[in-house]
């Protein structure tokens, strides 16, 4: 199926390119290594569960997640645009 412009399969290709691009951004932030046992930012102990769950863990639940909240932020790639930038 054609959509406008686009060849056939350009949309499902874009698609498949930016689920890829994000598997390698989360991939790339995983840990590795041994995981500490006191968290690196503020020094509370993760618990082992947490450490056995997540091999090389650095953080604890509460910095890991105000870690994540801030890279939210930092928004993401919109590769299609909007229709408007387009026409400018």
């Amino acid at each position: 199926m054609a959509g406008g412009w686009s060849r056939d399969g350009a949309v499902q290709e874009q698609i498949d390119a930016s689920v890829e691009d994000e598997i390698q951004r989360a991939r790339s932030q995983l840990a590795e290594g041994e995981s500490a046992t006191n968290c690196d930012e503020c020094d509370a102990p993760i618990p082992e569960a947490r450490r056995k769950a997540i091999p090389g863990v650095r953080l604890c639940i509460d910095c890991q997640s105000a870690h994540e909240k801030q890279q939210t932020h930092s928004g993401s790639i919109n590769r299609r645009g909007s229709k408007d930038s387009q026409l400018r």
